[in-house]
């Protein structure tokens, strides 16, 4: 599945109903679709807050692949000048990598989230909740075209 979608916050209700809708299609049990989806919504959420949208005909892309051994939910973005926010990515899927389960870092960001004041709309359960929840491997790289590509890996 690929999608093409305005970087608008309208528009994450409908990355997940169609990556969930497509999941099923596929055969994914209720539970693991809607995990997915989830994370899907996740990613496209972030795409919206953190990309670079210079002008209205940039968009956010949305892929989900199901293989034999696993899923992805890749979504890319503009990531123009965001070295801040990628230090911040990167810091945040090394934090979580760090616990030997998705749940104790589940855990440990309540905690934190709990005990500090947030930028406004910000949780901080996004990235930690996909790990968890989704049951997936995190990862991003930027492209050749200054793209922020964000990958949740589902094993089979």
């Amino acid at each position: 599945m690929e999608l093409k979608v305005k970087p608008e916050w309208e528009d994450a209700d409908m990355v997940r109903d169609k990556s969930n809708d497509f999941l099923k299609a596929h055969g994914i049990s209720h539970d693991i679709a809607y995990a997915l989806s989830m994370t899907a919504c996740e990613l496209f959420e972030n795409a919206v807050k953190y990309g670079d949208f210079c002008s209205e005909h940039e968009a956010i892309y949305v892929t989900v692949e199901v293989s034999k051994n696993d899923i992805i939910v890749e979504v890319k973005n503009p990531a123009g000048e965001m070295s801040e926010n990628l230090q911040d990515l990167d810091n945040t899927i090394q934090w979580i990598r760090g616990y030997q389960n998705p749940f104790q870092a589940y855990v440990e960001r309540l905690k934190e989230v709990s005990e500090k004041k947030l930028k406004e709309g910000e949780s901080g359960l996004g990235l930690v909740r996909i790990a968890y929840e989704g049951q997936a491997v995190l990862d991003f790289y930027v492209d050749e075209n200054n793209f922020l590509a964000v990958s949740a890996v589902y094993q089979i």
